[in-house]
Order: C-alpha cells, then structure tokens, then sequence
C-alpha cells in the first residue's frame, strides 16, 4: 500500500471520528419582545446557561432580546421560513400559532392567578398537543401580567374608550375585526410603535401588562390607568418541532424540565413585579382611574355580551365552555361551606 494511499485511508477515519461529535452541536437561535435587564430575559440567560451545562457545551441558545428581530408576528414568520427557532411570546404571538390559546385570555372571565393557574394547569396537556400539531413545542407556560387599559385622556367605561383610537397588534384580522364588530375604533399597529403611536396621537388607548408600560415607557403619554383587570396575559417559550429534534434524544427530557423550572420560577416573579410596577408609575405621574362595585359589574355585563361572539369565532367553542366550566369548578370549592 503506497504512503499516499495510507495517509488518505487514516484521514478519512479521522474524519469519520470527528464530525459525529460535532454535528451534535446545536445551535438554538431564539428571539423576544423581552428587553434586556428585565425579568423575562434574565430567566431565559438562565435556561440558557442551564441548557449550557446539561449538554456540556453541546447545546448553545442564543438570544435576541428587545424586538431586534421585529414584532411577535414577524418573528413568528421568521421561524416558519426556518429563520429562527424559536420565541418567547405573549399569549397574542401564540394565537397565532395556535389559536385556541386564546381560550386562557377571555376578558373578564377570570378574576385571580389562582384561577388562572387552576384553569391552565388542566388545558395545558390539550393545547400543548394542538400546537405540537402545528409544527411547534411549548417548553414552558408563563405570565406576562394582567391586561390594563391605558388611555391618555380619563376614562372608566368601554363606552369612553369606544370613542378614542384603541391599538391592537398588527397582522392580527381576526382580533381587529372583532374589536370593530363591538364598536371599538382600532388602529392596527406593532407593539414595538405604542411609544410613538401614543406621542403623535395617533392612538389613545393601549392594553397591556403595567410592567411592560413601565418598562415601554407607555405610561408617559397614557398617563391613565383603568384598574380593572381585562385578561390575562398568557406567554410561552416555543420552538420549532424540527429545532427541538435537532437535539439529542437524552438531553431532551432534562433540557425540558430545566425550561419548566425556569418558567414556575418566572411565574411568581412577574406576578409581584408588576404590582411594584403600578406603585413606581404612581409616583411618576400615573393617574390609577378606582371603580366602585357598580361600574365593575356593567364591565362584567359588557363581557357578558360579547361572548356568543367569542365563543366559536375567536375561541372554540367547546375550549370556551371548557374554560367556564373550570372556573366556576374552582370557584365552588373555593367556597368557604355552609353552616
């Protein structure tokens, strides 16, 4: 056998050792509204480094905080042509993924985190399904806060908001639509423009988390907050079913739970932070607009209303009645018993 020929022989087994290890290298390209120094990027640095050592080095996720890869739509197509590999959304992205998310966000349908928890807990296993169906796996569940409307004159009814230009997310029909069949004047914008939006006057009303509006800066404009809580705003940490298969079968489960863990811990978090987000924007200006138990209850009449539209057009319907039924589960044994 010539030298040559030996040399190529021992090359290709080099090779041939080499390239299976590294090709076990994942690269998880993951982007978020999130920005940085806030609680929800800083517990994505820790699943990240948690993912880190798991994997030894195998698995690297890297972040993209603060929007600079575009909205929670944009990013959203951005995975689907294989751009990214996943996102950590609100509750508004994941709809679009799966719609029956929305199930967990019917305004005025539930009044605490317990039962939020109690409700979400027992659909998660379904709605996982249903988006792992659409090409995608949840990692884990969290909470961007209850939903606030801020408006930059005062107000206390839907029925003054109807008469100022209400921002909903862009590319987003459904959702618009529904917002103008209830008399609502919308304006479709990217939640990367409420600052602006709300600068010029070109919208007078946002819904958010106070924490985002805190941190956005929102409530310089929109110095007014209605203290009713709308909905709640669901979020989730997703990736491309392709991407998460990319991994290695053995670092899967751990890696999961890692991503679960880092979600509970999420949970309680956010859910302090933005009550301390309303006392900080209190003391910088923010008008806290109180109702009494009546104006609550015309509220409460208000949503009651618009269900029939909900149910089946924007929720499905049997994910609708499911989500009722669990509420009022929850609420009766959450009963104190008779005597």
């Amino acid at each position: 056998m010539s030298r040559k020929l030996l040399r190529f022989i021992v090359g290709l087994i080099f090779m041939s050792a080499v390239f299976p290890l590294e090709a076990q290298n994942v690269l998880i390209k993951m982007g978020t509204l999130a920005p940085e120094g806030t609680a929800w990027h800083d517990i994505l640095l820790q699943m990240k480094e948690d993912w880190r050592k798991i994997s030894a080095g195998r698995v690297t996720l890297r972040i993209y905080p603060s929007g600079v890869l575009g909205d929670e739509p944009t990013m959203i197509r951005r995975m689907r042509i294989r751009q990214l590999d996943g996102v950590a959304i609100t509750g508004n992205g994941l709809s679009r993924i799966e719609p029956a998310v929305s199930a967990l966000m019917i305004p005025m349908m539930l009044d605490s985190y317990e039962e939020l928890d109690y409700v979400r807990d027992r659909l998660a296993p379904r709605l996982e399904q249903m988006v792992e169906e659409r090409g995608f796996k949840i990692l884990n569940w969290g909470d961007a806060g209850w939903v606030y409307f801020f408006t930059k004159k005062p107000a206390s009814s839907l029925d003054e908001i109807r008469k100022m230009k209400l921002l909903t997310s862009a590319g987003d029909p459904k959702t618009e639509e529904l917002y103008k069949d209830l008399g609502f004047q919308v304006v479709p914008l990217a939640y990367t423009e409420v600052l602006t939006a709300l600068q010029t006057g070109m919208v007078e009303a946002v819904q958010g988390p106070p924490l985002y509006a805190m941190v956005e800066q929102w409530f310089g404009p929109a110095n007014n907050m209605i203290d009713v809580k709308w909905s709640p705003l669901i979020a989730a940490t997703v990736l491309r079913k392709d991407s998460w298969e990319k991994i290695p079968a053995d670092l899967r489960e751990p890696m999961l739970e890692a991503a679960r863990v880092a979600g509970r811990r999420l949970l309680s978090e956010i859910r302090g932070l933005n009550d301390d987000a309303i006392s900080a924007m209190q003391k910088r200006g923010l008008n806290v607009i109180q109702v009494d138990e009546a104006q609550l209850a015309r509220w409460r009449s208000e949503a009651d209303k618009v269900y029939p539209e909900l149910r089946g057009r924007y929720v499905p319907a049997d994910l609708f009645d499911e989500v009722q039924r669990l509420r009022d589960e929850f609420r009766q044994k959450a009963q104190p018993p008779s005597r």
